[in-house]
């Protein structure tokens, strides 16, 4: 409260003037976090497009949310929640799966389209998330690692398409 109310340039009473409480000035914070941090276009599914392309599109613009300061911020905050309050946890963990809802649409119409076989849209959503993830999000929140460039970008990309369309794909 003390490191808010002097980088406002408030009394640390004002703060509570204008919130009723930590929890309350907490969700503010969360809620100032969440519309900073990149949004991006929704990118949807296309049928008459390859599904290599736009599956790597789609990648691109998670890889750049993930290396967005405010979103990492974001996770870090939901980090320290998990331990701390487990039931706002899941209401901050729930919102972030929201933004990160548009890969699972895709591979549901993917899926409707007769494109992807022996697919659990839940499970290979995730699946697929964990692949950039562990190059593009865990290693920035624990390690302090910088973003990553656009070429690494570009590589962790390439590879996630290359191996879930090479186990899931029908041949595209």
């Amino acid at each position: 409260m003390d490191r808010i109310a002097a980088a406002a340039g408030v009394s640390k009473r004002t703060v509570y003037n204008h919130f009723p409480g930590k929890e309350a000035l907490f969700a503010r914070i969360l809620e100032q976090l969440w519309e900073s941090s990149v949004g991006g276009v929704a990118l949807t599914y296309r049928a008459d497009q390859p599904l290599a392309p736009q599956l790597k599109q789609l990648l691109l613009q998670k890889l750049l949310l993930l290396g967005d300061p405010n979103f990492i911020d974001l996770a870090r905050v939901a980090m320290a929640e998990i331990i701390h309050a487990p039931e706002r946890a899941r209401e901050i963990v729930g919102r972030m799966d929201e933004k990160e809802g548009g890969l699972v649409r895709w591979i549901r119409a993917a899926i409707a389209d007769g494109r992807l076989q022996g697919v659990d849209e839940d499970f290979a959503g995730q699946q697929l998330q964990g692949l950039v993830k562990s190059f593009a999000l865990w290693p920035q929140i624990m390690m302090g690692q910088a973003p990553l460039a656009e070429a690494e970008r570009e590589r962790v990309a390439e590879s996630a398409v290359a191996m879930f369309l090479g186990h899931y794909g029908r041949g595209d």
